[in-house]
């Protein structure tokens, strides 16, 4: 985004701006609640010498063909506002409002699931992340900050899917002098696969907590306690790595680390939980045409809006004690603590404040990126993963990229791939594979350092995990 673009955004409800135009803008044809951003590139045009007729003549053109203006370093921005696109990728939906589109090429219909997202009546704002593709609802990879009100498939199925990285103060040499060890904590330690549980129950302060309060949470209590501590299907996963750090960070010093990293979230029950307060959103909004029924919204105002948030939160805390729970088991098996853990969310939905104004922002296959804020993005079973720390982009409301994201489905993948094929792709990258599906092969990815170049005004990467000993659902 160019700096005439954030001054843009930053001002657009600021009321700061008093001074009056040198014309209407109802006569040329440009909407009122642009008033603000007008105000700027009419003050921004004037610095430059363009005065009186001459700029009214300019924003008459502007607003007959936004399109022929979508390069012009001052009007760019506004021209995406008013139906074009700027050389930033800055868009507007049919409503105007604000979002933005980050990476290259990405799939035309994950771009028009986050235009119908930011279409919305509640909705504020929006963004884009590079490794975006198609999901139900909003996009994987998309963002949404909405009034007052949350949306279930904004949030997503697996609800709280999260990434959490212990790290150890040994060698990590023991990848392979101790490799078969390593591999044994991870097998015998965790479960994975759908419907995955142990025989044994184990135990987590979260169990003990209020599920009663939401018909589907009270229902799938016991399902969850017997998947506490699993890790699911898909692209979960449990692997050992080695950690580079080249600059310290709070708490952990600069060096190389063995590190443990898991990905999964909040199991059958968080999808439970997705699937009844969407369909109870559904039907409290008749009047959505059908394209848009998965972006149904639930008022933080309704007691059905606020039975799904403690859901929702309850899903958080049941997918951190999964994780926790996990590192406890496979750390302890070889009698290793950690150093510091580093974890985030990924499926989730955060009440913060955007541009001056209390919203819901909806992160879904996103991280949040604070500044300052740590977190991990994920590659392959064979590409890193990196360590970040959020610069705090106000354009992608504090938000990068989850991953390296998928450029096929895993139905296409099936089909395109061998056993053979992964395994040559591992041993040129020295890792070792414990289980995994051929729908999660490397080349079914887009390539991460890609994702990670078109995100540099996101997130710093701090550090970079090499996986070795990977373990995922068959």
């Amino acid at each position: 985004m160019s700096k005439n673009g954030y001054a843009i955004f930053m001002s657009m409800n600021s009321g700061k701006m008093k001074e009056r135009l040198p014309f209407r803008l109802t006569a040329l044809g440009i909407p009122e609640r642009l008033l603000p951003v007008v105000r700027h590139c009419v003050r921004q045009m004037e610095e430059d010498g363009v005065r009186g007729k001459a700029l009214r003549r300019l924003f008459g053109r502007l607003a007959q063909e936004p399109g022929a203006f979508a390069d012009h370093p001052v009007l760019g921005d506004l021209a995406g506002m008013l139906g074009g696109e700027s050389k930033h990728g800055v868009a507007g939906s049919v409503r105007e409002v604000p979002w933005r589109v980050w990476g290259e090429g990405l799939d035309p219909k994950a771009v028009q699931q986050l235009r119908d997202g930011c279409s919305l009546p509640v909705a504020v704002s929006g963004a884009l992340m590079p490794d975006a593709h198609v999901g139900y609802g909003l996009p994987i990879g998309g963002v949404l900050a909405v009034d007052n009100a949350v949306i279930p498939y904004g949030v997503g199925m697996d609800i709280a899917c999260r990434m959490k990285m212990s790290v150890f103060a040994v060698t990590p040499d023991l990848v392979d002098s101790h490799g078969d060890d390593l591999a044994r904590a991870i097998e015998q330690e965790t479960c994975f696969g759908v419907g995955g549980q142990f025989s044994v129950r184990k135990d987590h302060a979260v169990m003990h907590e209020d599920w009663g309060f939401s018909p589907v949470t009270r229902r799938m209590q016991d399902t969850a306690w017997a998947q506490l501590g699993t890790s699911g299907a898909g692209n979960h996963f449990v692997e050992w790595g080695v950690l580079d750090l080249p600059l310290a960070i709070p708490g952990l010093a600069e060096g190389t680390y063995l590190a443990l990293l898991s990905h999964s979230g909040s199991r059958g029950t968080g999808g439970e939980v997705a699937k009844h307060y969407s369909a109870l959103a559904g039907r409290l909004h008749p009047e959505l045409p059908r394209a848009l029924g998965r972006l149904a919204w639930l008022g933080l105002d309704t007691d059905e809006g606020r039975e799904y948030w403690a859901a929702m939160e309850l899903m958080g805390r049941y997918s951190a004690a999964n994780h926790a729970l996990i590192h406890v088991a496979v750390a302890g098996h070889l009698g290793l603590v950690p150093l510091t853990s580093i974890e985030n969310h990924h499926n989730f939905a955060w009440k913060e404040t955007f541009d001056g104004r209390r919203v819901i922002v909806h992160r879904k296959g996103a991280t949040p990126a604070g500044a300052g804020f740590f977190g991990i993005i994920p590659g392959t079973m064979v590409d890193p993963a990196f360590l970040v720390e959020g610069l705090g982009n106000p354009m992608s409301l504090n938000s990068a990229a989850h991953g390296a994201g998928r450029v096929m489905s895993r139905k296409e993948a099936l089909k395109r791939f061998r056993k053979s094929d992964v395994e040559h792709v591992l041993r040129e990258h020295g890792v070792r594979l414990l289980s995994g599906g051929l729908d999660e092969a490397p080349m079914a990815y887009k390539n991460i350092r890609e994702v990670m170049a078109a995100q540099a005004d996101l997130v710093r990467i701090r550090g970079t995990f090499w996986p070795r000993i990977v373990k995922m659902a068959k």
